[in-house]
């Protein structure tokens, strides 16, 4: 699918700012952007070489959160690409809104694909345990971070004040009452660096190999195992009960955290698709199998506080 003619104008107009006397060749949006506008350009340099790159628009939730997130996401993926870890390259960043009506970031064009039927579950589980106990290994310079939010404020914000309207369906009230009841939770791992939505969709992979982590607009420092109660229901959704078992019990390994929690954070991560999972599933069908595994989420996380 392609922009209309008027955004062809203003990505002519950004390349002249980050590339000069390049020249746009395609233009096509990406699939599976929902938080944000994905683009992908295409361009020649001066010197003859194509190239591809990415430009994030971001939407209008996102910027309520955190009107400053591209400048944010930029920074933050400066960091993490230095680093040496599995990230897009970010090459520039702009808040003013001159050219496009919303802030924007354009990264590197990673040539991958995300897989939702892999060959091997097992080493793909392996790649994706191994790369979140990665992301979680960066505590040495959080310092540098300090702009991102904290997750036990984020949490705060979630449970208080309860919504007038709860998603009975998904045992929203049942999950809120609990949580409430315990309060904070007590800070039993050291804070380090979260994807803040570490799922399939936001990995890429090449020939069988995971070769980077996209989609960092909800980063946020805090508790590893909120990041883990995510991806765990993801895991469910995608591949079944043995599956989010097998990557917890891999991610346990590489990790050497305290996991008594982890059932109150399941039960966090399980008020995510609150009236939102008919707009997350492909079909009625996809609907009531993620319904039904979503209910079996919720229940080992009671049995286990039982």
């Amino acid at each position: 699918m392609h922009p209309p003619e008027q955004d062809t104008e203003k990505f002519t107009q950004l390349l002249r700012q980050l590339v000069p006397q390049s020249r746009l060749l395609r233009v096509w949006k990406m699939p599976g952007g929902v938080s944000a506008q994905v683009t992908a350009l295409e361009i020649e340099r001066v010197d003859g070489q194509t190239q591809r790159m990415i430009v994030r628009r971001h939407g209008s939730i996102d910027l309520q959160h955190n009107p400053h997130i591209a400048a944010d996401e930029f920074r933050l993926l400066q960091r993490l690409h230095s680093a040496g870890l599995a990230v897009p390259e970010p090459y520039f960043f702009d808040q003013s809104n001159e050219i496009f009506p919303s802030p924007y970031i354009v990264l590197e064009y990673i040539d991958g694909e995300t897989v939702f039927a892999p060959l091997s579950l097992e080493d793909y589980l392996v790649q994706v345990a191994t790369q979140l106990s990665k992301i979680h290994s960066l505590r040495d310079w959080l310092v540098d971070l300090s702009f991102l939010p904290d997750q036990t404020t984020i949490y705060q914000q979630k449970l208080h004040p309860r919504p007038t309207k709860l998603d009975d369906s998904l045992q929203e009230g049942q999950i809120r009452d609990v949580l409430e009841d315990v309060g904070q939770l007590a800070q039993r791992n050291q804070p380090t660096l979260l994807h803040g939505d570490y799922w399939s969709g936001n990995i890429l992979w090449r020939d069988h190999q995971l070769i980077a982590v996209i989609d960092w607009e909800d980063a946020r420092i805090g508790d590893p195992l909120a990041d883990l109660a995510v991806t765990r229901l993801e895991m469910l959704w995608a591949f079944g009960i043995d599956a989010m078992h097998r990557f917890t019990d891999l991610y346990r390994t590489m990790t050497s955290l305290d996991f008594n929690n982890l059932p109150y954070w399941d039960l966090y991560a399980a008020l995510r698709p609150a009236f939102k999972i008919a707009d997350w599933a492909s079909d009625p069908a996809a609907e009531l199998a993620m319904r039904e595994k979503h209910r079996s989420f919720v229940v080992q996380a009671f049995d286990q506080l039982k």
